[in-house]
């Protein structure tokens, strides 16, 4: 029996960068053992992950800069990001998102 709460947690597998502008930056497929992966951008931006080659637009899910998000995919899935739109809420800026496979 534990006498501390701990948190759950994953195995950290690798991370791939994105950059990315007004065009989609996109990653490698992920691992074949990935079911969930941990993302980071120090900018606004949106992304798609979906099976075979991803193209990102402004109407996918937003990631807002440095919030930690989780996200279960599928292995060989893959993702692209592009900054967010600039619609007087979110200046869009170019940046990068860090992808890691969690395992």
């Amino acid at each position: 029996m534990s006498f501390f709460p701990k948190q759950t947690s994953s195995r950290i597998g690798p991370t791939q960068t994105v950059a990315y502008d007004s065009s989609v930056g996109a990653t490698n497929a992920f691992g074949p053992g990935t079911y969930q992966i941990r993302l980071v951008a120090n900018s606004g931006c949106c992304y798609r992950i979906g099976d075979g080659a991803q193209t990102a637009t402004v109407s996918d899910p937003y990631l807002p800069a440095n919030v930690v998000e989780y996200v279960t995919v599928s292995p060989g899935q893959r993702i692209a990001a592009l900054k967010a739109a600039t619609n007087g809420l979110v200046t869009a800026t170019a940046g990068t998102l860090w992808v890691t496979e969690m395992s």
